[in-house]
């Protein structure tokens, strides 16, 4: 438990003190109208949705050689996948990404030597070639940053030196220091992309408004729109609202720093 300071903003809560129980959810502030400090929509169809609690989730597995036991399976507001409590045997509590085949009463560890299992954490040197991975670091320390959606799994397929090569769920092919961790197994919750929200309210409650399309609008508005009837987009290519290429244009920065460590562009 810890002790929570309200900060003096009147007189009841200058002085008040009360117990968190549960330092794993906090509250979060959400830009939900996609509006920047002006007041232009920057992010479209963005807008209400229902209120969140955010958990936060162990993405570095940094309680080594201690081994924990999961205690529940929960659903997350803030991701596809699913996550579950563990209990440590030193009293820690985390919340991490629920893998694909662990149940509840299942125990896991993190470290270096530890067991080729379902839902442990070790570094890629550890790992034999062809093992199916997910929460993987690309900066050592930093914490998981890849293949972390529901469903998703990488595939460890050469060691050379101080890299690993792997195989990502897009088709990229990459190289990553094999100091750095990952879990064993699938990120669990496989069948998110299979669910069908059935109507417009359900899309409401997650914080999406409608989608018009540019055809529909006024020349002001976008630059499909305009013309008389069912007209055509009048343009060779489709474009964005703010006139650039919409369909086929690679964003990706040309001089980004890891360009050298990828072998094979992911698939378009």
């Amino acid at each position: 438990m810890v002790i929570h300071l309200y900060k003096t903003s009147k007189t009841s809560t200058r002085n008040r003190t009360t117990l968190r129980r549960n330092n794993l959810t906090y509250g979060q502030h959400r830009c939900s109208k996609g509006r920047n400090a002006r007041g232009i929509i920057t992010a479209g169809h963005r807008g209400g949705g229902h209120k969140r609690l955010y958990r936060k989730i162990d993405f570095r597995r940094n309680q080594k050689n201690i081994y924990g036991k999961i205690i529940t399976k929960e659903y997350d507001p803030n991701r596809n996948a699913s996550i579950c409590l563990i209990h440590y045997g030193n009293g820690e509590k985390r919340y991490i990404l629920h893998a694909k085949g662990t149940k509840i009463g299942n125990t896991i560890v993190s470290g270096t030597g530890v067991p080729i299992k379902i839902g442990n954490a070790l570094p890629l040197t550890d790992m034999p070639l062809g093992t199916s991975i997910h929460n993987i670091e690309i900066t050592l320390g930093k914490g998981g940053q890849l293949v972390r959606a529901a469903g998703t799994l990488a595939k460890l397929i050469a060691k050379e030196g101080k890299s690993a090569t792997l195989k990502l769920p897009s088709g990229e092919v990459r190289l990553i220091s094999q100091n750095c961790s990952a879990t064993v197994g699938q990120v669990g919750n496989l069948g998110m992309n299979q669910k069908s929200l059935g109507r417009a309210g359900s899309k409401r409650w997650l914080g999406k408004r409608p989608v018009v399309r540019g055809v529909v609008m006024n020349p002001v508005d976008h630059p499909h729109g305009g013309g008389t009837g069912k007209a055509s987009i009048g343009r060779n290519k489709p474009t964005t609202p703010w006139g650039y290429p919409a369909l086929g244009r690679r964003s990706r920065k040309k001089n980004k720093y890891s360009n050298n460590l990828i072998l094979r562009r992911r698939r378009k």
